[in-house]
């Protein structure tokens, strides 16, 4: 039963400090709000600038994992290039050994778990603040606290275990002094940072084991096992890459040889290494806790690697490019930034959905292009096959409407900041007026379909003008939407001018084909079929407006936004 007991402390104890590192990261990360996506989009712009970028972003959230997945949801937005990416991660190996540093520092040395609970005391008026960012702050104290606490209950779940012990008994089977123990040791360190899903926690476990000082597990063992963790935390960014798009699965994988590299490396000169490294921190750093031996040889392993391949950037690019191919039509009828299983942090995960609400316009622009053509072709065939297009972007667009509208509800289950939390609910009313854009441009082909079917009269030339230059303004409309759905702007003056003018050209051309009727210039049914494409035409305009108002939050003031849904 204590046994039971025991066990249970032990994983309990690492879950602890999991969901610590989990609260810390996400709490810095709501804190910081744009201004880290801003470093991380702005300050990439040459490879040294990405590695410095990795390193203060892993620094300040704790995670190499978080990192790289934010960094594999940036190429997956587009936000990044694959060469900028591989800097970042680069930097994010260095700066995930910041977390070694403190815990050989102070976490075995001082109870740091005794300073938690003060802690926890500050950060609780916090995280029942009114304010966001003082609420972020709060939850990034008490992710601290939880962090050493389990930190600390994990030490003494092991040695109430006796894992001491066990492991001595488990190592006197394992021959010393064998480069195949090395090995070992470097497979078992990579399959437990796969297992628990971080390496801040694995290299937290590793120096624990190593200031037991247990027979047999040295400072050897001990760096073998860290330079597995770092082939083990690339799974992370690998899994989440896994339903993403070719560019982001690319990232993922430059990790991969990024780190495996790096060990193939060191393993060629290992003993060397760290005998270099014992003799620099007996000699230079003065000796001390021996704990520091470990973390300089984190520290140096990824630092050394960083600077073998930082010149290599762009034959790391070419070889990942040459493993995964990019594909003839990569994704063309399918999301091309986020999809279900690609969700890295809740306020990241916005970027990726509004680049994909950018897409949607852009296929809602493309979708109404065909129904030009359809007015100026004569081929039966032409149209028919032009109009099936129509009507399989209709489909897409109600498909596209869903997925992200379902991404976005999933989304909002996290912890978000009240800004994100308004975002969301605009972006949900943009593609809500986006799939109405789209069954608007069907009901347009639908109308010339209708009319070549039923109507044996064709359009006049002054109609068919009339036809074109609505079209032409309808056209100009949705340039400025894309615009405005990029950069939202307070007053979007050119977007309400445009619409003005749409509205104005249909009551005039209303009141022109009344006249014309009964002027007897074309027959009532044709009269019919032209105003029908004509009030769609505007109705569309409405639509586009209702996209542009929503990237700020404004309400519709002219009335006009009936729904006209058909998908």
């Amino acid at each position: 039963m204590e046994l039971i007991i025991n066990i249970f402390s032990l994983v309990g104890s690492l879950a602890l400090f999991l969901f610590g590192m989990k609260t810390m990261s996400e709490g810095l990360e709501k804190f910081a709000g744009d201004r880290m996506r801003s470093i991380l989009a702005a300050m990439t712009k040459n490879r040294v600038m990405g590695v410095l970028t990795g390193i203060l972003i892993t620094a300040l959230i704790q995670s190499s994992s978080a990192t790289t997945v934010m960094v594999v949801s940036f190429v997956n937005a587009g936000l990044m290039t694959l060469a900028q990416s591989i800097g970042v991660i680069m930097g994010a190996n260095i700066g995930t050994t910041v977390t070694a540093w403190i815990i050989s520092a102070v976490g075995f040395k001082v109870d740091i778990a005794a300073f938690s609970i003060p802690l926890l005391a500050i950060g609780m008026p916090l995280i029942f603040s009114g304010k966001g960012n003082r609420k972020s702050f709060g939850e990034f104290i008490f992710g601290f606290s939880f962090l050493f606490m389990g930190l600390a209950f994990l030490q003494d779940a092991a040695t109430g275990m006796g894992i001491g012990d066990m492991v001595a008994g488990i190592l006197a089977h394992v021959p010393q002094d064998s480069f195949f123990t090395i090995l070992l040791f470097i497979v078992v360190g990579a399959l437990v940072t796969m297992i628990v899903q971080s390496s801040s926690a694995a290299m937290a476990i590793t120096l624990m084991l190593f200031g037991m000082n247990i027979p047999g597990f040295g400072f050897e063992e001990a760096a073998a096992l860290a330079m597995g963790q770092n082939i083990g935390t690339t799974i992370t960014a690998f899994m989440a890459s896994l339903t993403a798009n070719t560019q982001a699965r690319r990232a993922a994988l430059a990790h991969m040889f990024f780190n495996v590299f790096g060990v193939m490396v060191f393993l060629i000169v290992f003993y060397p290494a760290c005998d270099a490294v014992s003799w620099f921190v007996d000699n230079v750093l003065g000796g001390g806790n021996d704990l520091y031996k470990l973390s300089t040889f984190h520290t140096a392993f990824n630092i050394i690697n960083t600077l073998l391949l930082i010149g290599f950037v762009h034959q790391i690019e070419m070889l990942v490019c040459k493993v995964l191919p990019m594909k003839d039509q990569d994704e063309d009828y399918r999301l091309k930034f986020i999809s279900g299983g690609l969700l890295s942090t809740a306020e990241l995960s916005i970027m990726e959905a509004q680049k994909e609400i950018q897409n949607f316009a852009e296929r809602c622009h493309r979708m109404f292009g065909f129904v030009s053509d359809l007015m100026q072709t004569a081929d039966e065939a032409v149209f028919n096959k032009t109009f099936s297009r129509i009507e399989k972007y209709e489909n897409i667009t109600d498909s596209m409407e869903m997925e992200i509208a379902a991404y976005l509800n999933k989304v909002s289950e996290g912890r978000l900041s009240d800004t994100s939390k308004t975002q969301i609910q605009k972006m949900l009313r943009q593609i809500s007026e986006l799939e109405s854009i789209g069954d608007s441009v069907y009901n347009l082909g639908r109308t010339l379909n209708r009319h070549r079917m039923n109507c044996q009269d064709a359009f006049t030339p002054e109609q068919k003008q009339h036809m074109e230059t609505m079209l032409g303004l309808v056209d100009g409309a949705l340039v400025e939407m894309q615009k405005r759905i990029a950069v939202p702007v307070s007053r979007p003056t050119t977007s309400y001018n445009i619409e003005h003018e749409i509205n104005n050209y249909r009551t005039q051309l209303k009141n022109q084909n009344l006249h014309d009727v009964n002027s007897g210039l074309y027959s009532y049914q044709l009269g019919v079929f032209y105003i029908d494409f004509i009030s769609e035409c505007e109705k569309l305009g409405d639509y586009v407006m209702n996209v542009v108002q929503a990237g700020k939050g404004l309400n519709n003031g002219n009335g006009e936004n009936s729904r006209n849904r058909v998908g």
